[in-house]
């Protein structure tokens, strides 16, 4: 396979908002998210709606939310509320029977009271089988901050239920675009988890790509063509502010924070191949670890950050290589397969996921790093930039559905998959968040 083709692949999958991005909604679409699939077993749970203070009206249906939260992981099945036989709102109203009766496993019942200018927001799980109280809280909030809170009770109420932390009140970003050519205008935007609150982070009548996550979930980095040439910035989203940290000559592609959040690894070619470098964004130290005549790109750190896997043709096709961040050499990782790239470390450390080539179809998998065992979790055929979801649960990738760009979510272990999509245009490059703070 030649260097030109092999740069077209890549090309094809790591920047692919260059030609799969079309025409997208508005600047402020909310993402749309379809649950489709989940397990048989789910869990019938009820969660009733919230109790308020007399004369409050909440901006935001905190049970609502909670309970869609549940529902989109594919673990659990809401009862629809007028199917409730009673709308406890405090322990002592509850009588566990009622619930009994309709078969539910769970009951969560709640409070929203005013608290100064803000909300207390109160709930209380009970485990129906168990006829018990399982876990209670308390949470203050603003009014701005409500549906975030609803998001960290289901999270909390997933943890209890399953002893695996919830992704509720993580976020996504991810690229759209509006129109064509040179009238393109693209945007990369960050979303709560279930779509709503997007806001846009930069636009640019020029390509833009490659989100990445700091580890504290305050900053992006990502590559934008909007002087029409590559460069990484780094960007605080709270205060707007942007930082340009490569724009060397060639390819400057494929940012990755560090776990401690003080280092990006990168994709550069300013010496004439590409390879993989360190910057310390303290001390804007750069260094270099790999050094081959081959294509080195896309790293990713491990969890404890003491290596990085990376794609590089050095063994004839495109595979998944690990080396020390100390340097060193390389090791192969990826096994079968004529194509396997993007990959990306669970957050336990103990498996990657990646994009596979099978029988000329490009999907998702994730391989156990342990036993080398790879499991294909997509069907599609330009599936592309997967990341994993701060408890390893579920992948989420960029897929493409009756003509235009889409993200999907699948299990990785059992659960929900579900469709995201916008109501116009398309959707790309996914990048899921850690659990917010």
């Amino acid at each position: 396979m030649t260097k030109a083709k092999l740069f077209t692949i890549f090309a094809a999958l790591a920047c692919s908002a260059l030609g799969a991005l079309g025409l997208s909604a508005p600047a402020q679409a909310r993402l749309t998210i379809e649950v489709t699939g989940g397990v048989e077993a789910a869990q019938p749970i009820a969660v009733v709606p919230f109790g308020v203070s007399e004369g409050l009206i909440p901006k935001e249906d905190v049970a609502g939310v909670i309970a869609a939260d549940l529902v989109r992981t594919g673990k659990f099945r809401a009862l629809p509320t007028r199917d409730m036989m009673a709308m406890p709102s405090t322990a002592a109203e509850v009588d566990l029977r009622d619930w009994g009766l309709l078969k539910m496993n769970s009951l969560v019942i709640g409070r929203v009271e005013q608290e100064g200018s803000g909300y207390r927001v109160s709930y209380n799980l009970f485990d129906v089988v168990g006829g018990k109280e399982i876990a209670s809280s308390s949470l203050s909030t603003t009014a701005g901050g409500l549906r975030l809170t609803a998001h960290r009770i289901a999270d909390q109420v997933y943890e209890k239920l399953t002893g695996q932390p919830g992704v509720a009140a993580s976020r996504i970003a991810y690229i759209t675009a509006n129109g064509r050519g040179e009238g393109q205008t693209v945007t990369l935007r960050v979303a709560d988890a279930d779509g709503s609150n997007p806001q846009t982070i930069v636009s640019s009548n020029e390509p833009i790509m490659s989100p990445a996550w700091s580890p504290d979930g305050r900053r992006l980095a990502y590559v934008s063509f909007e002087n029409r040439r590559a460069a990484i910035y780094v960007q605080d989203l709270t205060s707007g502010r942007r930082d340009l940290v490569a724009s060397y000559p060639g390819i400057n592609s494929s940012p990755a924070f560090s776990p401690d959040g003080q280092r990006l690894a990168m994709t550069l070619s300013k010496d004439g191949n590409a390879n993989i470098y360190v910057l310390n964004l303290q001390t804007r130290e750069l260094t270099q670890l790999t050094d081959h005549f081959a294509i080195d790109t896309e790293p990713a750190w491990s969890p404890d950050g003491n290596d990085l896997i990376f794609t590089s043709d050095r063994g004839g096709s495109p595979q998944i290589y690990r080396m020390s961040t100390a340097g060193g050499p390389a090791t192969r990782l990826s096994g079968e397969g004529d194509y396997n790239g993007r990959a990306s470390y669970a957050p336990d450390g103990k498996s990657i996921t990646m994009v596979t080539r099978v029988n000329g179809q490009f999907r998702i998998a994730v391989q156990d790093l342990a036993r080398g065992f790879r499991k294909v979790l997509s069907d599609g055929g330009l599936d592309e930039s997967p990341s994993f979801a701060p408890n390893g649960s579920m992948v989420i990738y960029a897929t493409v559905q009756n003509g235009r760009g889409v993200l999907a979510t699948a299990a990785v272990e059992g659960g929900g998959s579900q469709r995201i999509s916008q109501d116009t245009g398309e959707v790309r490059e996914p990048a899921w968040s850690p659990t917010m703070k």
